[in-house]
């Protein structure tokens, strides 16, 4: 049966994954190598003229790694991923193909505290800058374009308030402005969302959340569609049409057409930056990724079961979760996120900022931890971590308020988790 055939749940076991081989091993065996035998000096010298496809050094490839990368670009309905040592070198991986020094990305204010400080103060390391606009107005989103405008960035459901992107809009404007659109896709993952589907043209994972889903391994992956035309503009973006010197002029786009991005990123990406995801940390997010569909469920049910009892509680202000009939957002949901609003949201307790703090020290089956996507119920307070470097105006952008605590739910009974945070509460607001 071919893979594009399968349907979602299918493709979770089997996207990537073939017997071994060697020993006809039907897990995917962890390659924990880092040289390849050529077969003669000809094999070496065309896989590394990317004239055949082929492993050389696990900075570049692995079997592993690779089964991963084809299960990923599987589920989100990819031509190739690559994958990465984190989620936020999944981002630089994903600029890096796209941006020259003077050359900026117009990015959601609704964005990850880490992701917010890397594109306003790191990047421009590289020359590059970033403009954010609330992506509710698409009119200053389109007006913040120029020149040397290079992709637009957005969280599907964004972390930590859980607003939930019109990704279709967004796929216009940046279809006006010749862009692609980057959705990171880490709190939603493609059983919630496929940001494809919806017009955008790059998706990155901080895998180690949801796709992994067990706390135990770092990862990032970044999804090409291969949809967007490189060469629509001459020159706008040189690294994938023009001349590559590294490779005796070869043009990555000419090439290697809709699968121009994904090369780019192994061959010259990887080969540069050195991002490269460990072996180890592929297997175990394979293993993660078999579970996704029915992990994702659970976490769903019991964000609704877990949200619904907070917004009824009288020691709570304000509870912000897309999946909420009480929402902005939620008819939006129905519309583009059909399976639910994830499972991480945020609410803001009664008695402000030392409230959240007896409260998250109170708690007893939440984990205090700076993550997310465990199987595990999880809890922080972003103001003072996840987003303390963020000004009082970004804070407040992305709904990080010091009045407001983040959770993770997890796939526990959701009568255990109320009963902890109703204890916990009690202690917190007494």
């Amino acid at each position: 049966m071919e893979i594009d055939t399968m349907q979602f749940d299918t493709k979770l076991l089997h996207a990537g994954a073939v017997p071994d081989p060697a020993t006809g091993s039907r897990q995917v065996p962890i390659y924990q190598n880092i040289g390849y035998v050529f077969k003669d000096v000809d094999h070496a010298a065309r896989l590394f003229n990317l004239q055949e496809l082929g492993y050389i050094y696990t900075r570049l490839t692995n079997p592993t790694i690779a089964a991963l990368q084809e299960r990923v670009a599987h589920l989100e309905g990819g031509v190739g991923a690559v994958a990465c040592s984190s989620g936020h070198a999944a981002q630089i991986m994903a600029l890096f193909a796209l941006m020259r020094p003077g050359d900026n990305i117009i990015a959601s204010s609704r964005l990850y505290g880490g992701t917010v400080t890397q594109f306003s103060h790191t990047i421009k390391r590289f020359g590059w800058s970033a403009t954010f606009v609330d992506t509710e107005n698409l009119a200053a989103l389109e007006a913040a374009a120029d020149e040397n405008t290079k992709a637009i960035f957005c969280e599907s459901l964004a972390n930590p308030g859980g607003y939930v992107t019109d990704i279709p809009a967004l796929a216009e404007v940046a279809n006006r402005l010749g862009v692609p659109l980057i959705v990171d896709n880490t709190s939603a993952t493609p059983y919630l969302c496929r940001p494809f589907d919806q017009g955008a043209h790059i998706v990155v994972h901080s895998t180690t959340k949801f796709m992994t889903g067990n706390g135990t391994s770092l990862g990032g992956v970044v999804v090409d569609s291969g949809t967007f035309d490189w060469s629509a503009v001459s020159g706008k973006y040189p690294a994938l049409t023009e001349p590559e010197p590294a490779y005796h002029g070869l043009k990555f786009h000419e090439s290697f057409g809709g699968l121009a991005f994904t090369f780019h990123g192994i061959a010259i990406g990887l080969r540069d930056l050195g991002m490269t995801m460990a072996p180890q940390n592929a297997f175990q997010t394979l293993l993660g990724i078999e579970t996704l569909s029915l992990r994702m469920q659970r976490h769903v049910e019991n964000a609704v079961k877990v949200a619904g009892w907070l917004e009824t509680d009288h020691r709570i202000e304000q509870v912000s979760y897309a999946g909420l009939p009480s929402s902005p957002f939620y008819s939006r949901v129905q519309e583009l996120y059909p399976r639910g609003a994830g499972a991480l949201f945020t609410f803001a307790v009664k008695g402000g900022y030392d409230a959240c703090v007896k409260l998250v020290n109170s708690l007893e089956l939440f984990s205090h931890v700076a993550n997310l996507g465990d199987a595990r119920s999880l809890i922080i307070h972003s103001a003072s971590t996840t987003h303390r470097q963020l000004t009082e105006e970004q804070q407040i952008a992305s709904g990080a308020l010091p009045n407001v605590v983040r959770v993770s739910i997890g796939i526990e009974d959701a009568a255990d988790i109320i009963k902890d945070l109703d204890q916990a509460l009690t202690k917190a607001t007494s």
